[in-house]
């Protein structure tokens, strides 16, 4: 038996999550695309893909990062959700195997082209919990009210901001500046 309002909470929830998630995967799109002289190599240093595919992979990643951002934002669904979840999987997966090696020390690649910022199980963890919260939104889809929207809008820009502002704080704190 449902409980009257958790269905209208858990959906605002996943909308919430949508609109964060877009937020992030448009800013590192356009981050990654105004420094793509720098992708191929951050790509490489995962050592997951052969090279000729890094390439490929460095054209192609921050056109779909940008299309999935946007098409979450319009609330193109249930597509959207289901290859931002996957993008978010992917690179979850491919810090996790990075970190088991021992290269916990490469780029994350998140979007900041000029600072660096060394994967760890926090950004493991980060992703999956994003991938969790969007999956939400494939459980639950009732209609909202523009209340619901507004919320879900300013609450989607919160986490967004927070996201971004922690993945900056957390480069400069690994810069080299910062050690000396």
């Amino acid at each position: 038996m449902a409980i009257p309002g958790l269905t209208q909470m858990l959906a605002l929830f996943g909308l919430t999550a949508a609109i964060a998630i877009g937020l992030l995967f448009l800013t590192a799109g356009v981050a990654q695309w105004r420094h793509r002289a720098l992708l191929p190599g951050v790509i490489a240093n995962y050592r997951l893909l052969p090279a000729s595919l890094v390439g490929p992979a460095a054209t192609a990643l921050p056109l779909v990062e940008v299309a999935t951002g946007a098409a979450l934002l319009i609330g193109l669904h249930p597509l959207a959700v289901v290859v931002a979840m996957a993008l978010l999987l992917v690179f979850a997966g491919a810090m996790a195997v990075n970190i088991r090696r021992g290269r916990g020390h490469i780029d994350c690649g998140c979007g900041h082209g000029a600072l660096r910022h060394p994967i760890g199980w926090s950004l493991v963890a980060r992703n999956i919990a994003l991938a969790a919260l969007l999956g939400l939104r494939l459980a639950f889809a009732p209609s909202f009210t523009a209340m619901d929207m507004a919320t879900a809008l300013a609450g989607g820009i919160a986490i967004a901001l927070l996201c971004l502002l922690f993945q900056s704080l957390s480069a400069l704190t690994a810069s080299p500046l910062h050690r000396r």
